[in-house]
């Protein structure tokens, strides 16, 4: 029986043990899956001795820390700088970029071709994904960050102008995130319009308030789930390889 499980702190917001106990069942697969919170990522090593995984995710704060622990990267993960997938083989640890796989698929299910401008709100492995793939697709956008030397704008920098000229908004922090789902992006909400979509990669819970919001000034809005669920089917298939 093979094991998996992904690693991050805290982890009380992840669907992916659920989720892979599911996909077990369903497709009657011998294996575990389980959450690993650590606080020291330098425990990894250790952990997967122990627990003798043959792979496992990597969710926040950890997916572009966990880089330098690792043996080697795929190509993709190079270059996004960022990894929340990890084969282990032959005692050696390998990681992969599966986010901006899942993000991909998404963006091209509910962008329409009026989303030429973006805006990426947050740092972080997750944002460099979104980032990577926007590059991809040929559609200019701008990071907002709290630090001005790691991005283009602050929020408080953000007007109601940038707002109307950027009708795609992707939200990259956990702002809203289970437990904290009071919390939300602090964006100028009365420029948005039906023209924009706010894409948020938190998928716990199922609306956000960034989303809510939207919605009442009828933007189209999408949340993360069906990138999580990509990310996790593409992590198995790498682990299967």
């Amino acid at each position: 029986m093979n094991n998996y499980g992904v690693i991050g702190y805290p982890l009380a917001h992840s669907f992916s043990p659920e989720y892979f106990k599911q996909k077990f069942l369903k497709e009657n697969i011998a294996a575990t899956y389980a959450a690993f919170p650590i606080e020291d990522l330098n425990q990894i090593r250790s952990l997967v001795n122990e627990k003798n995984l043959s792979g496992f995710n990597v969710t926040i704060p950890y997916k572009e820390k966990i880089i330098s622990l690792l043996d080697s990267l795929s190509d993709e993960a190079k270059e996004i700088g960022a990894v929340n997938c990890v084969k282990v083989e032959n005692e050696k640890l390998t990681g992969f970029n599966t986010d901006a796989y899942g993000f991909q698929i998404v963006l091209n299910e509910v962008m329409k071709s009026k989303h030429e401008n973006g805006l990426v709100l947050g740092l972080g492995g997750a944002a460099r994904a979104v980032k990577y793939v926007l590059k991809k697709s040929g559609i200019n956008f701008t990071s907002v960050v709290r630090d001005k030397s790691k991005g283009d704008l602050l929020w408080n920098e953000l007007t109601e102008k940038i707002i109307s000229e950027n009708p795609l908004i992707i939200n990259c922090t956990p702002l809203g995130m289970f437990p904290n789902e009071k919390s939300f992006p602090p964006i100028p909400y009365s420029a948005i319009t039906e023209k924009h979509l706010l894409f948020d990669l938190v998928y716990n819970p199922a609306e956000t308030l960034f989303m809510k919001n939207g919605k009442e000034k009828e933007a189209t809005v999408s949340n993360g789930l069906r990138m999580f669920e990509l990310q996790a089917d593409k992590s198995w298939e790498i682990w299967n390889k």
